[in-house]
């Protein structure tokens, strides 16, 4: 459920995992984040950090197959809180976009919170791992939490030879897309969009 201060609280059980999440728009970057996968959890945390929300996050699956379910489910609920907790989506900017380097890495993230979900992803690693975390689910983690935020999402690799900071710099640079979209514009008072209404 949402409330004014833009705060939600979801949960997800499946046969494949378990996930339970409390999210605030308006945070200081504080995260407490345990999936059972080292750096997905240190992604996640930067994320949160970079985008200046509050997160608290606890995500059981079965890793013992791989980390897939979970990484996607995740995803799928993440966006969902985002959704959730903007509501409406009255007086926020909407649209964010940001550049990012991480040592030999740049990045570009844009955000539109439309409604209508979409992402493009132009990210190519150059490695399949990063320690033993499979860098394929980057981009499956990024569809579920568009699809399911209702958001358009592009990401653009310009260039980077370090799979971990191209990683780093995505999640950096998506951070700070998102911080700027939903960021109330004391300007705007209602929806932004002509159609007068962002789903």
């Amino acid at each position: 459920m949402t409330d004014a201060a833009r705060k939600t609280s979801l949960s997800r059980k499946t046969l494949e995992t378990e996930i339970q999440l409390e999210l605030s728009l308006d945070g200081t970057g504080a995260a407490q984040v345990f999936t059972g996968i080292g750096f997905f959890d240190h992604m996640l945390k930067t994320l949160v950090r970079h985008a200046a929300f509050d997160l608290q996050l606890s995500a059981r699956g079965d890793l013992e197959v791989d980390a897939h379910h979970t990484v996607e489910d995740v995803g799928i609920v993440l966006g969902q809180a985002l959704a959730e907790a903007l509501g409406e989506k009255r007086g926020i900017r909407r649209f964010g976009s940001a550049t990012v380097p991480m040592e030999e890495a740049l990045v570009t993230a844009a955000v539109d919170l439309s409604g209508r979900p979409f992402l493009v992803w132009c990210v190519a690693f150059p490695t399949e791992r990063v320690g033993e975390f499979p860098l394929e689910l980057m981009e499956e983690f990024w569809r579920a939490f568009s699809n399911n935020a209702g958001l358009n999402l592009h990401v653009l690799l310009h260039h980077g030879r370090n799979s971990h900071h191209i990683a780093e710099a995505v999640f950096k640079a998506t951070a700070r897309a998102l911080r700027q979209a939903v960021d109330l514009d004391p300007r705007i008072r209602d929806i932004p969009s002509t159609k007068g209404t962002l789903s």
